[in-house]
């Protein structure tokens, strides 16, 4: 037997967790057979919020420790990143479990407030990616799935040139125009102040270490420019007869977006605002959390039938709305994390540019997109199905990314040094001795942030670009912008560190991301690939963009970080259906949540675990599940659309079936072949009972005990109905 070796799954939320309890069984019965131990930790948004408390272990803080160990192999699931409303619906569930947890403050004036308050913010928004990403990001579609779509192309709708949809952005003002970047020379430690017009300095960061090399941004979103933008947009789209829709990231920008969504619900609604914004304000009713929180918290007031009618006025005489759920009446505006950019503008574009508007109907849209750093990469997608018709999967190349994102890199790092502008006057980044490094004019209410990148993942992001194109031989694009000074500092240090690689022979370019965009999607069309080389953001975007339009779906791309120290993190795809899974599954009992992400990166988890402790058998078990996915997808064992086929329970079924059969017939390690040739036979032999099984439960109310945290022992009974099933894996 080979020596033990350990990997970590990790427990998080909604869909992928509920799946968990499905596949994990099956995975930890036939790792231990090759000595090779599974673990879980608990990063679940539960989960972090009673660590913050002391009422749970910090897993997610041993797990930021361990990333930076050489034998550090994490399996990653999707995880909720928690806007305000999310927060406040955990907290309650976790009170109404017996939990001792105080509410969220909506204003912290007391010191013991504002403590609770940071606590809890702790746990909002992109908690978890920067703290488990000590490495860059290596995503793209394995040739299994990318081979299944073109066989089995998924529906996209049509295009007409006479399409009205269009991006609206800003272009000025904003976060791109009024940045301004900095490479450090030497380790520091530097702090961010508001000096306001009387002289009056207020510290809003005291502390933040950098290191030489290290690049640091800083800039600001002009709000009075924004509000005039956004009534500019909102009455364009009522000229055109469009619908109007926003598109932030109110999730993982955390202090920023948010900010921004408020500023979009109270321009749709302005005599909302001005008849009772003060009486909403004093009433702690924040429309940074959305028309729903807003309507809900209305009722307790006095003016609570005057403020829906309000409402219905502001609906009555603005553009029509894009909505989430027509049917239910939850509209663009209703919660923030509703509609995330990188998961709804593709769907939009795989939808014939067409959002649902308030009437149940598809129609075209104004996608507002303030900021207007990478808006051009949405209008140029637009542009293109307009002159050339929608994409074919069954044709079309991929565009594969490595992104840049250990340490934190660039704006999903700068959560802690966001601020809303609370007076007139300069918010300045101060060097230790004294120099003024950045600073910016500002006025009440606009929102500042910097940023940072340091070095040493910048020369690892460059490395792997090159890896990537040469294993690949593949064209590799850098998508930075010249004209936009983070980018300029990039360009330059990508030009300083390529020459340390080989790349003879290879297509490396530099474009700013709407020319990078055209390119890619003009070798799509040919049936090409095309590497997108991007920063943190656009990692997002793209790995969303892409595989959508792709594949149907980001949730089967295999997504690997190297980690910088010699680990591995294996990233399972995207998680933004999860929440209308666990929805239908408590309404019906049938979870329509596909785990081709897991199968992936457990694959390749077992084979960085092979490398790592020279365990042959978590070989074995890596090459033989990737033979088995193939299967899977060639005899499409993905749970089906409706009720009635196989859902994530029955698709696991079959992984576990043809990865038995895999295992047993190689010829690599007989000893394994030796123990898995029974057990493959008796799962094949009680696959119609087991399917039965599985299948019989359908149709009928799903008690999980909770939505963010789950009753351990109605999850599993609900996730596991197949006593058949229950037995062999008990057995073996």
């Amino acid at each position: 037997m080979a020596d033990t070796s350990k990997i970590i799954y990790t427990h998080t939320d909604e869909a992928p967790l509920l799946a968990t309890y499905s596949l994990l069984p099956i995975i930890a019965a036939y790792a231990a057979k090759a000595g090779v131990d599974v673990e879980t930790r608990d990063i679940s948004l539960a989960g972090r919020v009673l660590a913050q408390f002391g009422l749970a272990d910090d897993a997610l803080a041993e797990l930021g420790e361990l990333a930076t160990r050489p034998e550090a192999n994490i399996i990653k699931l999707p995880n909720v990143s928690a806007s305000v409303p999310q927060l406040k619906a955990v907290i309650k569930e976790l009170q109404d479990q017996g939990f001792d947890l105080p509410d969220y403050p909506e204003s912290a004036s007391s010191e013991e407030d504002r403590e609770v308050r940071a606590k809890y913010d702790r746990t909002k928004g992109s908690a978890v990616n920067p703290v488990l990403r000590e490495g860059n990001s290596d995503r793209r579609a394995p040739l299994s799935v990318k081979n299944y779509a073109k066989a089995h192309p998924h529906r996209m709708g049509a295009w007409s040139a006479d399409s009205r949809t269009n991006v609206a952005t800003m272009g000025e003002h904003d976060f791109f125009s009024n940045e301004k970047s900095v490479v450090i020379p030497a380790d520091d430690t530097l702090r961010i102040e508001h000096v306001g017009v009387d002289g009056t300095v207020t510290v809003l960061k005291a502390e933040t270490k950098v290191l030489a090399g290290e690049v640091v941004d800083g800039t600001f979103m002009d709000v009075a420019a924004l509000r005039r933008f956004l009534t500019e947009q909102i009455a364009r789209a009522k000229a055109d007869g469009v619908l109007f829709s926003a598109h932030l990231k109110a999730t993982m920008m955390k202090v920023s977006d948010p900010i921004i969504f408020g500023h979009v619900v109270q321009a749709f609604f302005p005599t909302l605002f001005d008849q009772y914004g003060e009486q909403l304000k004093a009433a702690g009713i924040s429309p940074n959390d959305g028309l729903g929180a807003l309507l809900a918290a209305a009722d307790s007031l006095p003016e609570g039938e005057a403020i829906r009618a309000a409402v219905t006025q502001g609906l009555a005489e603005g553009p029509a709305i894009a909505m989430v759920d027509s049917d239910k009446g939850i509209t663009n505006l209703h919660v923030p994390s509703d509609v995330i950019i990188d998961a709804s503008m593709p769907a939009m574009i795989r939808q014939s540019g067409h959002m649902w508007g308030p009437d149940g109907e598809e129609a075209d849209t104004l996608a507002v997109i303030p900021d207007s750093s990478y808006a051009g990469v949405y209008q140029t997608v637009l542009d293109d199905c307009r002159a050339h018709g929608a994409f074919d999967p069954a044709t079309m190349g991929s565009v594969p990314n490595v992104g840049l994102m250990a340490k934190a890199a660039e704006e999903y790092g700068s959560h802690d040094k966001t601020f809303e502008v609370p007076a007139a006057g300069t918010v300045r980044v101060v060097a230790s001795n004294g120099d003024v490094l950045i600073e910016h004019d500002v006025q009440p209410g606009d929102i500042w942030r910097a940023c940072q990148t340091k070095d040493a993942p910048i020369r690892d992001w460059v490395k792997l670009a090159v890896t990537r194109a040469r294993a690949s031989g593949t064209p590799a694009v850098f998508w930075l912008d010249a004209n936009r000074a983070h980018d300029a500092n990039l360009i330059a240090k990508v030009e300083a560190y390529l020459p340390e690689h080989d790349t003879d022979g290879l297509t490396i370019e530099i474009m700013p991301p709407a020319e990078a965009t055209a390119y890619s999607l003009e070798r799509i069309r040919k049936g090409e690939d095309t590497i997108s080389v991007t920063g943190n953001v656009l990692r997002d975007y793209n790995t969303d963009l892409f595989p959508i339009l792709e594949l149907g779906t980001s949730a089967k791309m295999l997504s690997i970080v190297p980690l910088m120290n010699g680990g591995g993190l294996f990233e399972t795809g995207a998680g933004g259906s999860a929440p209308k899974h666990v929805q239908q599954l408590v309404k019906e009992n049938y979870l329509r949540w596909d785990s081709l992400g897991e199968f992936f990166a457990l694959a390749a988890s077992f084979d960085h675990l092979s490398d790592y402790a020279g365990n042959k058998g978590a070989k074995v078990l890596g090459e033989t599940l990737d033979k088995a996915t193939g299967t899977f997808l060639e005899n499409d064992k993905s749970p089906t659309r409706r009720i009635g086929g196989i859902d994530n329970r029955g698709s696991h079924f079959y992984l576990g079936l043809y990865w038995a059969q895999e295992i047993a017939a190689q010829t690599d390690d007989t000893d394994l072949a030796a123990v898995f040739k029974p057990f493959a036979e008796r799962l094949a032999a009680a696959e119609d009972t087991i399917v039965a099984e599985l299948n019989a439960v359908q149709g009928s109310p799903a008690d999980i005990g909770g939505y963010y945290r789950p009753d351990e022992a109605k999850a599993e009974q609900v996730m596991r109905p197949s006593a058949t099933l229950n037995e062999a894996l008990a057995a073996f």
